[in-house]
């Protein structure tokens, strides 16, 4: 027997990952009796997912129960497990702006936006939990993850856990060169979309070398062949290439958007990294994943719509590879479990400080979170890969929690794809008149200083000959 929990689920209306969620909850006997609310601000979206949950779980004659709310504090008062998966203004509104960072010199546009917009709720869900529900746990499951918990973990003082799918990209490497990877085993420490594999194992063998001979012997015929629906990121060119250069494998995302900028400068330049797609983020990976999120959004509704359709037939019962259940059950009932998680460093990483939010594997258990000690990692992967990437995350929070419009510029002035001040004035401009941004337009309302004279070369003096 297990413990009755409450759950609250912000941004439920993600339609595909809350019902990935039910589908775990109703398969974990140790939570039967559990509550989940739903939230989201779409009602639409939110009626649909309440409803095939509720569905779902009668067919399979489980105890969990299901309510559903347009109120944030309807689903945070007295939650045991606060799921954040919200995204604000959805896909829409991130590409609409992307289209206009496009119109200023920003192939496959700017994340700042998208950002700047996820801390102010992340910030706002967390200040609510502190005053709601300060006992529950946060985990937060939508992006940014690495900068929005550190900011949460900062400036609040609520549990959270930072929980990302990116490390199952270790598996690939086991498909590839032959080795169950259930039986591996493995560590990818460093920050979130940026770790990397410390250790590779299989009976005590270490599999680097496999990888190696896979690089020499066969990789070249594999992209020559590869043309899956999605972008292989784990084992693309860049991910090679990647590794040749740091020194360790990158696992998941630290090989996609979030590597070197030599890779992504226009669509030809990503399809010789990625493969004929361009990776999971060119405007044609990209546009595939959206056309397959509305499927199965549309899959969804029609199943809802029709109550003589068993909805255990369109979702199987089966686990996901997700985390967020098997983490709630080990904390809510104290079945110790080894997880990939994103919290607090406090020392597990030397090098880092403590208070900045690494990825790892921890002991997870009804007594918390505790990081394994990983300790220092190699200088080269620290100095060319991991610093970098935390001082851009600490300028990036530096310019949200002052509102400093200066640091904002500085953040789009180190993009390689800026040419000009002017360049990066204008599309700060552009992102704070978005009708939708006027909270981060009056987050950042400092006065602009006046434009320095311009200076007139014709006008100087020559000097004599």
């Amino acid at each position: 027997m297990g413990r009755a929990v409450k759950i609250g689920v912000i941004g439920a209306g993600s339609a595909v990952f809350s019902l990935g969620l039910v589908r775990d909850l109703c398969l974990a006997e140790s939570l039967a009796g559990s509550l989940v609310t739903f939230m989201d601000i779409d009602a639409e979206r939110l009626e649909l997912v309440h409803r095939l949950a509720v569905r779902y779980a009668a067919e399979l004659g489980v105890g969990l129960r299901f309510e559903a709310t347009l109120e944030r504090e309807r689903a945070l008062r007295e939650a045991d497990f606060v799921l954040n998966t919200a995204m604000v203004g959805g896909h829409d509104c991130e590409e609409a702006w992307r289209r206009l960072s496009e119109e200023h010199g920003y192939y496959r546009g700017l994340r700042l936006q998208t950002n700047l917009q996820q801390y102010e709720l992340m910030l706002s869900v967390a200040r609510d939990m502190e005053r709601l529900c300060p006992d529950a746990w946060l985990v937060q499951s939508s992006n940014p993850v690495f900068e929005g918990c550190t900011l949460m973990a900062r400036q609040t003082g609520i549990k959270l856990v930072g929980l990302c799918h990116g490390f199952y990209g270790y598996r690939r490497l086991c498909e590839a060169i032959g080795v169950p990877p259930d039986e591996v085993q493995w560590e990818a420490p460093g920050v979130n979309h940026w770790i990397y594999l410390t250790q590779f194992r299989y009976q005590g063998r270490d599999l680097y070398p496999l990888i190696d001979e896979w690089i020499e012997t066969k990789a070249a015929a594999y992209w020559a062949n590869f043309r899956g629906s999605f972008s292989d990121t784990q084992l693309s060119r860049a991910a090679i290439d990647h590794y040749r250069r740091v020194g360790l494998m990158p696992i998941g995302d630290a090989s996609r958007c979030f590597s070197e900028w030599y890779y992504h400068t226009d669509l030809a330049t990503k399809r010789r990294w990625y493969g004929y797609l361009g990776g999971f983020d060119s405007e044609i990976g990209w546009s595939h994943y959206l056309q397959r999120l509305r499927e199965n959004i549309e899959k969804l509704r029609r199943v809802a719509l029709d109550t003589s359709a068993r909805v255990t037939e369109a979702l199987p019962p089966v686990r996901t590879r997700e985390i967020q259940v098997p983490l709630i059950d080990a904390i809510a009932n104290d079945r110790p479990g080894i997880f990939q998680v994103n919290v607090p460093n406090n020392g597990a990483i030397e090098g880092i400080a403590d208070d900045v939010v690494v990825e790892g594997k921890a002991l997870v258990d009804g007594a918390g979170i505790r990081l394994l000690h990983v300790g220092r990692l190699p200088e080269k992967l620290m100095q060319m890969v991991l610093l970098p990437r935390i001082l851009k995350m600490e300028k990036e929070l530096l310019a949200f929690t002052t509102g400093d419009r200066d640091v904002l510029v500085s953040c789009v002035l180190e993009d390689h794809r800026t040419r000009s001040l002017e360049q990066a004035e204008a599309v700060v401009d552009a992102m704070l008149a978005l009708p939708w941004n006027a909270n981060l337009a009056a987050r950042f309302s400092r006065p602009r200083r006046r434009p320095l004279p311009e200076y007139q070369l014709d006008s100087i003096e020559q000097p004599a000959q």
